[in-house]
């Protein structure tokens, strides 16, 4: 396995539908979730919400793709892109905020340089 990472960085891990964690997670490369997770995700890597999937709490990562609903506060270092179909419900912190037409945000957000120095010490 430490041979698949090297050759393509293909590893990820994923949280497929009908799937629900409760609890802290902790990850060193990308995520996807599809299915529901209550708790705290902090991932070294991107976090994407699929159309199914659930964020309830806190999620701290580099970089972050929503399709789905996040519920809770989400701080990204780098880019936070909302698509068409996600939906955030609480507080973000990012560098860098995307949001398609037809997305929902409903909530706070800072932005900036200051804001990601800040988050980098945290994750």
């Amino acid at each position: 396995m430490a041979n698949d990472k090297q050759q393509g960085g293909l590893m990820f891990n994923a949280l497929t539908a009908g799937s629900k964690i409760v609890g802290n997670i902790s990850a060193d490369s990308d995520f996807r979730i599809d299915g529901t997770i209550e708790g705290e995700l902090r991932c070294t890597g991107k976090v994407v919400i699929g159309e199914a999937g659930k964020i309830k709490g806190t999620v701290n990562c580099q970089n972050a793709e929503i399709l789905g609903l996040m519920d809770g506060k989400i701080t990204c270092n780098q880019q936070l892109s909302l698509r068409a179909s996600g939906k955030i419900q609480g507080e973000v912190q990012t560098k860098i905020l995307v949001v398609e037409p037809g997305a929902q945000f409903n909530g706070s957000c800072s932005m900036g340089a200051n804001v990601a120095a800040a988050t980098e010490k945290k994750v």
